[in-house]
């Protein structure tokens, strides 16, 4: 039976990377594939008419592939569908998994038990405030499989917290939850030095 799986950490932890090996697998191995990631950020989209891109989904380590972008409207069962329909494929890998709403949650549930597809998504559990993302909370309560991937705090214990910065390196509390940067906005920390960067 096809499955739900969530592959989550917190920044820098290697979640693009470890989609994009896996995507190389299915590849490799004749299988199609078809990537999704969030439009939140536009910075590279060059075909606005089906939202995707050929650097879609880039890792810190140079790696890359083509994705499509979903839009909060996007409905993932129905696009998905339509593309085994024509072409089979063999796995729905999605990043920024944090993003979708929960409906879309619940897609890629169907996904994978009417549509006998696996779905695996990649993504942040909390925000910079360490409060879940309406996706993330979803995936944690109904995917098949959580598999936590880790990064390491300055420390040397598991960071499992994203603190966001100001452009002096301060630490920032209030805010939107979304909010698009890399490591000049965040910095992936254990819960200990987050807790003591906020001031709790």
């Amino acid at each position: 039976m096809a499955k739900l799986y969530f592959y989550y950490a917190s920044m820098n932890a290697g979640k693009s990377a470890t989609l994009l090996q896996a995507n190389f697998n299915y590849h490799e191995r004749g299988m199609r594939t078809m990537l999704w990631t969030a439009a939140l950020d536009d910075r590279s989209i060059a075909a606005e008419d089906d939202l995707q891109d050929s650097h879609a989904i880039e890792s810190r380590i140079g790696l890359h592939a083509a994705a499509h972008r979903f839009l909060p409207e996007t409905n993932l069962f129905e696009q998905v569908s339509a593309r085994h329909a024509v072409q089979p494929l063999s796995c729905v890998m999605v990043d920024e998994a944090q993003f979708l709403t929960p409906a879309q949650v619940w897609q890629c549930a169907d996904l994978a038990d009417k549509a006998g597809l696996p779905v695996i998504c990649y993504g942040l559990r909390t925000d910079f405030r360490g409060d879940l993302f309406p996706g993330a909370a979803v995936l944690l309560g109904i995917a098949d499989n959580l598999v936590e991937l880790k990064a390491v705090c300055h420390c040397g214990r598991k960071a499992s917290m994203n603190l966001r910065v100001d452009e002096r390196g301060s630490a920032v509390s209030e805010g939107d939850q979304t909010e698009i940067g890399g490591n000049e906005r965040y910095v992936a920390l254990c819960r200990r030095h987050f807790s003591e960067a906020l001031g709790r």
